[in-house]
């Protein structure tokens, strides 16, 4: 069936359709970062070779000035269109949902160009000094944010964006490759976000000014809105244009400069980080950007960002020890502060000043207008019960009588203004501030908490790489043991609330282990123990360096390991007491035609490492001595 997507029910209040924005960039780099190790250059030469296709998804992202008027609905679901790329689909399989060239070929291009894609389109929602503007009808990864969808910006997928041009340059940089060839309507939209970010590069010297972000991002968000309008409308052209490695690392060079001038602009005062930020269009011509409490997930993604050095990172982890996320009785963070909800009786409650400020609320309590605002008998104003957001308001003063009119043309401003202070729904980010359960306040997702294991022992491994002191290599080890010990599989039934084996998702304040299920935690801890282990690849090559592993992990006993080979066989090895914990170091390659190879230091070469990698039961076993 290949790809498919949500199809929008008109009837159906819960029928949602969207993108999580984080997503395309950091499991895609991830998926990029393994096969360059594993083997190099490998991706460079998909920079020339047309062999990459292009959705054909029935949504159709508005244009920017749509945006700005609604970033809360963006997107149309093309009925029609489904209807055809579904019937397409019965004919040719997989290949009907794929875009095509005015002569019904499948339109492909190079590794290039979709990756530039995938840049440019998080690029062209980028607000300086606020992140990557969340506007595709999805929150991030942190499904209990979701109303901060339209007000939010991300912080957590800009910082992963930073690290995919980190990587997009290095693999530019290295290469032979010197001009590639992209669609034109993509080099158009290339150029238009270069200049954009060129032309107002004086902004980076201080702090932004609303005026300057509002000119940036529409820089930006036009230029999106043009690709995308000419795609959506007219298809690719199939004419193509030069794009120079020169033109690329500038490109990466200056987006690199507006990024991390961002992220140094979102560092608090207690050392972490902002996760997301909320945008607000004033005037027409500004953009203002302002804060949410702290949140695990920004942690996470500046930890994995490429930016912090190594002791920047180690004030981040001593922050968060000492910050309201640390939750003691479980050892571990929570993904949001605990916080005390307002009661009923606190709610949709008008200060007093604030109706004296307004004469035409003032008015209206005197002539007894229930329209908009009421007086309960304990002498406090609430706006109308029936309202449930700002649109419900301005259509009360569509329906106030004529008599109001001048004072309504003077106020509606100012009474929409007391609205949103009393309710503050541009700061509403969904169920993480209102429930305790499910992801909510004071409560632990232990798939985050696994990110974050797996964002610090990178962390790690970049301090040994570079030869950090022994005290930042030591602390930032012990934050790590320490974020481990606090995972449920580390735990007793009885502190953990649960089988600590068995998967659950979340731990609430006061209560064990919630909502079983397996979340994509198995991957993050699948890859931290392998770290642990220190089997490592890079160019092309395993490395072992077991630099986190503890002496504690070596067997006290005798013991059979068994397993499973390549040829389905199954094998025993005898381990002896210690094993392989030697005064030596050393590999010892044993191939099963029965020859054996020793080499003295912890590297294999490259190919060695190629018949592992392709299993092709040419290796038996490999014996790893390291130094006490």
């Amino acid at each position: 069936d290949g790809f498919d997507w949500e199809i929008i029910e008109e009837n159906d209040p819960w029928s949602y359709i969207g993108y999580w924005g984080d997503h395309q960039i950091i499991y895609l780099l991830k998926f990029l970062e393994f096969i360059e190790n594993h083997y190099p250059n490998q991706l460079e030469k998909r920079f020339s070779e047309d062999i990459f296709v292009y959705a054909n998804v029935p949504y159709k992202i508005k244009d920017y000035q749509s945006i700005l008027a609604n970033p809360k609905d963006t997107i149309e679901f093309d009925h029609d269109l489904d209807a055809r790329i579904h019937q397409k689909k019965e004919e040719l399989g997989a290949d009907g949902a794929l875009l095509r060239d005015e002569n019904f070929f499948i339109y492909k291009v190079n590794l290039i160009e979709k990756l530039l894609a995938t840049v440019l389109a998080k690029v062209s929602n980028f607000i300086p000094e606020g992140g990557i503007w969340m506007n595709t009808q999805r929150p991030e990864w942190n499904d209990a944010n979701n109303a901060l969808v339209g007000n939010g910006v991300s912080m957590v997928t800009l910082n992963y964006l930073n690290r995919f041009i980190k990587f997009f340059e290095n693999l530019v940089e290295k290469s032979a490759t010197e001009e590639v060839e992209i669609s034109s309507e993509l080099a158009t939209f290339f150029n238009t976000v270069v200049a954009t970010f060129n032309q107002n590069k004086n902004i980076l010297s201080g702090t932004v000014s609303d005026i300057d972000r509002k000119t940036v991002l529409d820089g930006l968000g036009e230029a999106g809105s043009v690709y995308r309008s000419t795609i959506y409308e007219n298809g690719f052209s199939s004419e193509r244009s030069t794009i120079t490695k020169t033109e690329l690392l500038a490109f990466f060079s200056i987006t690199k400069e507006y990024l991390e001038h961002t992220i140094k602009a979102n560092k608090r005062s207690d050392n972490l980080y902002h996760a997301y930020n909320l945008m607000t269009i004033e005037n027409d011509a500004e953009v203002s950007v302002s804060y949410l409490p702290e949140m695990l997930e920004g942690q996470v993604a500046v930890l994995s960002a490429g930016y912090l050095s190594s002791k920047e990172a180690l004030d981040v982890l001593d922050g968060m020890k000492a910050s309201a996320l640390f939750r003691e009785d479980q050892y571990s963070y929570i993904l949001y502060p605990n916080k005390d909800l307002a009661s009923f009786d606190e709610k949709n409650v008008i200060s007093k000043t604030a109706v004296a400020h307004s004469k035409l609320l003032t008015k209206l309590i005197s002539d007894d207008n229930t329209h908009i605002i009421n007086q309960d008998v304990a002498g406090k104003y609430h706006f109308n019960a029936n309202f449930n957001n700002a649109n419900s308001l301005k259509e009360a003063f569509e329906d106030l009588p004529q008599v109001y009119s001048d004072l309504l043309e003077d106020e509606s401003k100012l009474v929409l203004n007391i609205f949103e202070e009393v309710f503050n729904h541009k700061a509403f980010t969904g169920r993480s501030g209102t429930f305790f359960g499910y992801e909510g306040l004071g409560s632990i997702y232990w798939h985050m908490v696994s990110k974050l294991l797996l964002a610090v022992q990178e962390n790690c491994l970049i301090a040994v790489q570079n030869n950090e002191s022994d005290v930042i290599i030591g602390k930032l080890f012990d934050h790590y043991y320490e974020i481990q010990a606090g995972v449920g599989v580390h735990k007793s039934p009885e502190l953990y609330g649960a089988f600590p084996t068995d998967p659950y998702s979340h731990t609430p304040g006061g209560k064990g282990a919630q909502q079983p299920g397996m979340t994509g935690q198995v991957k993050e801890d699948v890859l931290s123990r392998i770290g642990e282990l220190g089997v490592f690849v890079r160019a092309g090559k395993i490395i072992f360096n077991p630099r986190l592993l503890r002496a504690s992990e070596f067997l006290k006993t005798p013991k059979t390991f068994e397993y499973t080979a390549i040829s389905k066989e199954d094998n025993t090895i005898e381990l002896s007491k210690g094993s392989k914990n030697s005064a030596l170091q050393g590999v010892k390659i044993l191939y099963t035609d029965g020859s054996v190879k020793e080499i003295k230091d912890l590297i294999l070469d490259k190919n060695t490492s190629k018949l592992i990698f392709e299993r092709t039961g040419t290796v038996a076993e490999i014996q790893v001595s390291i130094k006490r």
